[in-house]
């Protein structure tokens, strides 16, 4: 079977075609969509970083910190975090020929700058 393949986007673009489930990835639920509205099929809020994490990368009550810093804590969470065994499931399903999408913030442009990214190659990788 042929391996799927694993895309990121933000939660607000629209759907491409063989994107396959849209799986969103942010530790908080986009507000004021309605249920009805929402553009994911799943919702994995254990793969978003920690209040914390998510707090120290904007520079809320601290100074910001740089991706780098970021990317070393938030593997660290996830080394130890229960969402980590989502990651196991997603590069089952990927090798399995699934094509996935992970989703986040519609504030969150710079996808070489995100969460989901690290993700991607960790499931890309198999995990």
């Amino acid at each position: 079977m042929a391996r799927g393949k694993v895309s990121t986007r933000r939660w607000n673009d629209p759907q491409r075609p063989g994107e396959g489930a849209r799986i969103l990835v942010c530790r908080y639920r986009p507000r004021g969509v309605r249920k009805e509205d929402e553009t994911w099929d799943e919702w994995w809020r254990e793969l978003g970083p920690s209040p914390a994490l998510h707090a120290a990368v904007y520079g809320k009550g601290q100074p910001a910190i740089d991706f780098a810093e970021y990317r070393r804590r938030y593997l660290t969470e996830l080394a130890v975090d229960p969402g980590r065994f989502h990651l196991r499931a997603l590069a089952d399903r990927v090798a399995a020929g699934e094509s996935i999408a992970l989703l986040c913030s519609s504030a969150c442009t710079d996808e070489a700058a995100c969460h989901r990214s690290i993700l991607r190659g960790i499931i890309a990788r198999g995990s």
